[in-house]
Formats: structure tokens, C-alpha cells, sequence
């Protein structure tokens, strides 16, 4: 039987590995086409492609069984699980891989793209472009069709010019950005603030007018310190909730 075959990544080792581990699994689970098989390798087998120990590879996949995504039969093998539900809460900490798992999972619709003008609160990002390419899109659950978040991202009209549209629907800006065009991501700064759903939101996200909403921006440097990307991203407040978790050096 033909076993399901997630990304590689290049592990960091100052973030626990076995978390790393788990969010790449997980971005690659739910980014998965539908003709993908739902096996997955074994233990040793997915070890050996991340480059941990089969202990390390154990406790990742704890959190996702934990989490639903996939289910463990003895002698049989893990399998993903295809009808899970995919809201969970974001959890981040500090991995580019957990921005694409939080970012992953959902049915995506392109609302609209095209170039205009940087708008002013974003001016610092952008001091050396007066035009961004800009991309608005709606995501809702895979099972409920209830929508989620919509999300607009400003990039350098550069790398836009290498974007394929349908990788958009398929998978998040940050995964297009790094594994598709080949932007060198180096960091992504996240803000998270409480705001009150304006009437667009409102209509989109088919909630209550000044309902609580979680208002994100994030915003993705390349290793020389440029921004790439900003993505301004409202969720629902009832669906979702952040947790950062800050480690001792």
C-alpha cells in the first residue's frame, strides 16, 4: 500500500523538535490533495525523513492523535484521519512550519487580487515599492462550510509575478511564498489585537455587526531583514484563540 509522503523541513534546533516535527506533519496533512493515500509511514520510516529519533517522532505524533488529525491501529499502522475537524486553536511558537500548520486545513476562495497602491498603515513595510500585488481570499471549514477568517496579503510585486493563483486555493501564502517562488523566509512578526467586525467582515465571516472578531497581521522578512508579506487576517472570535509560548534561553 503506498504511504502518504509529507514535506521536508529544515529543522531548528533551538525549538523543540518534536513540536517542529508535528506542525510540518500537520501542514502537510491538511494541504494534502484529495487522490493522496491516507497511510502514513511508519515510526522508522518518518524518523529517518525528519532526521530525529524514533522517540522524538512518537511525541510528534501523539499531538496530532491527540489533536484528531490522525488515528494509530497496532499492526496496522497510522492513517489520517480525512473527516477530522480542522478549527483548532492557533498555537504558535516561533516555527515558520506552525504559521503554515494554522494556516492550513480550510476550504480557500480567491475573492480578488491584483496591484494598488501601499496603503498607508503598511508604509514601513514597503518604503521602496509605491504598488503591492494584493490577494483577498475566504476560508471557511471543510466539513460545515461555516466561514472562518478572510485574509488579504500584500506582497512585492516581485514575487508575485511567480505566483501560480492556484496554489493560493490549495495552500497559505507562507508555504507558496517559501516552497513555490523560493522567497528565503527568516522570520514572521504577528500581531493580534480584539476588534469589532466592520460590515465587510460581517457579511463574509456571516457573524453580527461590532461582533468580537481577533484582528492578525503578520509580516514575513527575508534574511535580510525586507518584508515580503504582510497579511491582514480576521477570525472569527468564536472560533479561534491564540496561545504563544515564549521559551528560556
Amino acid at each position: 500500500m503506498t504511504s502518504f509522503a509529507p514535506d521536508s523541513i529544515v529543522l531548528n534546533r533551538k525549538l523543540p523538535l518534536w513540536y517542529q516535527v508535528s506542525q510540518s506533519l500537520r501542514a502537510s496533512i491538511l494541504g494534502r490533495s484529495p487522490q493522496d493515500p491516507l497511510r502514513l509511514p511508519t515510526e522508522e520510516q518518518l524518523a529517518g525523513h525528519y532526521g530525529v529519533s524514533v522517540l522524538t517522532m512518537r511525541q510528534a505524533l501523539k499531538e496530532l492523535e491527540d489533536e484528531g488529525l490522525i488515528t494509530r491501529h497496532r499492526r496496522r499502522g497510522t492513517f489520517i484521519e480525512p473527516h477530522a475537524r480542522r478549527g483548532s486553536p492557533v498555537r504558535l511558537l516561533g516555527s515558520v512550519d506552525a504559521i503554515v500548520a494554522q494556516q492550513s486545513g480550510m476550504t480557500t476562495e480567491l475573492l480578488d487580487h491584483g496591484s494598488a497602491p501601499v496603503p498607508g498603515e503598511l508604509a514601513e513595510f514597503f518604503p521602496d515599492v509605491r504598488e503591492v500585488s494584493t490577494y483577498h481570499r475566504l476560508r471557511s471549514d471543510e466539513k460545515t462550510g461555516e466561514p472562518t477568517n478572510h485574509a488579504r496579503n500584500y506582497v512585492r510585486p516581485e514575487l508575485a509575478a511567480r505566483i501560480d493563483l492556484d496554489d493560493l486555493v490549495r495552500w497559505p501564502m507562507t508555504k507558496v511564498l517559501r516552497d513555490v517562488v523560493g522567497a528565503d523566509i527568516s522570520r514572521i512578526t504577528d500581531t493580534v489585537e480584539a476588534r469589532l467586525a466592520d460590515p465587510e467582515t460581517s457579511r463574509l465571516l456571516q457573524v453580527p455587526l461590532l461582533s468580537p472578531i481577533l484582528h492578525y497581521t503578520g509580516v514575513t522578512y527575508d534574511a535580510a531583514g525586507r518584508p515580503l508579506d504582510v497579511a491582514v487576517i480576521h477570525y472569527r472570535g468564536d472560533r479561534f484563540s491564540f496561545t504563544v509560548t515564549l521559551e528560556a534561553t
